[in-house]
């Protein structure tokens, strides 16, 4: 009998796939993995979500029904390296990151991966909304979601095909409400939990008010390097707000509170609708602009990762997509490096932010993706 890990999360998705697989002849463990650091635990109580305390008694009681083991691991270092100090690190930077992303690739994988396979088992599994398939050229990639309004294919892009070879994710072949619906029949009690869908680490939305306390409690006696303090006084420090032809035309808060296609909160009163189009940690500066300002036919990506294909030869048509809630655009790709590449759009993007993932499909699978860096 083949084992397999199931990343549980407290919430009804990942609740049953573990149904599912037990199901499906598989000998299930249920984990829970404790990433939550010692100063959130309150906060994190209160949230809930799929990193707080209220996880581990939502998954112990799924995990009961089951009748599956459970157990919680510790993943506080890995999450705080790898997800934390990244995100901050972008933000001080002026890039806009995807931490679930990253706990995706270096977290939920690469380090439950690793500890599994040391127990004995053969796979992970999530709850993700997406599925696994073999293609004919041999390599592992991602399908979307039967539901489409689900699909979560887009933060899965930089796995690896080691991963994805002993990745499960059985819960893509449902539609939510179905998902529900297997969760009351069983009698799992978190059928009608909500979703969560902040950041689980930053529990009131507030990321440059997390960042600045993240700051404060990193440097407290320690004292800070040359090239940190330079990172914090560009993030934190107040400047200019300029317009397209540089003119200055107020001041802002820090480079942290703001992101490429931000319209709220600016304090700016033009007399038409003003975005940020850039933001330039060089000056200190944020560039304002009309709608028009944050359209762009184009975007230059690193840090690729392929799932269809081995590497991009030539150039391709694809569907991309640059965020979470992007419908996709039909573009064309060509590398320009060994590790970059120029994506072009058949129309205008609007927002095209730095720090963001752009995840290139065929069809329904994903063919790579990249981080944007202008």
């Amino acid at each position: 009998m083949e084992r397999v890990v199931v990343g549980m999360s407290g919430g009804v998705d990942s609740s049953v796939a573990a149904y599912l697989l037990k199901k499906q002849g598989y000998d299930v463990i249920g984990i829970t993995m404790q990433i939550w650091q010692d100063e959130d635990v309150c906060s994190m109580e209160e949230k809930g979500g799929c990193c707080g305390l209220s996880a581990v008694e939502d998954a112990r009681r799924v995990a009961a029904v089951l009748d599956i083991p459970y157990y919680v691991m510790n993943f506080k270092r890995e999450f705080k390296e790898n997800v934390i100090d990244y995100f901050v690190s972008e933000y001080l930077q002026a890039r806009t990151p995807n931490p679930c992303i990253a706990c995706n690739r270096y977290v939920k994988w690469e380090a439950l991966l690793k500890r599994s396979l040391d127990i004995g088992a053969d796979y992970i599994a999530t709850g993700h909304y997406a599925s696994i398939e073999k293609l004919p050229n041999g390599r592992y990639t991602i399908k979307k979601s039967v539901t489409q309004a689900k699909d979560q294919t887009y933060a899965l892009y930089n796995l690896t095909q080691h991963q994805l070879s002993h990745t499960l994710m059985p819960v893509g072949d449902y539609p939510k409400d179905v998902i529900r619906e297997i969760a009351r029949e069983q009698g799992l009690p978190v059928a009608n939990k909500p979703d969560s869908q902040e950041i689980c680490f930053v529990s009131d939305n507030d990321y440059a008010g997390y960042i600045t306390n993240y700051l404060k409690e990193q440097s407290d006696g320690k004292g800070n390097s040359g090239d940190l303090l330079q990172l914090v006084n560009n993030g934190l420090t107040p400047g200019n707000f300029v317009d397209t032809e540089g003119k200055v035309i107020g001041r802002h808060e820090g480079l942290i509170h703001y992101t490429i296609g931000q319209r709220k909160g600016l304090g700016i009163a033009m007399g038409y609708p003003v975005f940020v189009v850039e933001l330039r940690p060089e000056t200190n500066e944020v560039v304002i602009g009309n709608g028009k300002s944050v359209l762009s036919d184009r975007l230059y990506a690193k840090h690729l990762n392929f799932m269809s294909i081995e590497d991009l030869d030539g150039e391709l048509e694809v569907e991309a997509k640059i965020r979470y809630s992007h419908k996709g655009a039909k573009a064309r790709i060509k590398k320009t490096g060994q590790d970059e590449l120029i994506c072009v759009f058949e129309e205008p993007q609007r927002a095209i932010t730095p720090g963001q993932a752009v995840v290139f499909y065929q069809g329904d699978y994903i063919l790579g993706g990249g981080t944007i860096i202008k």
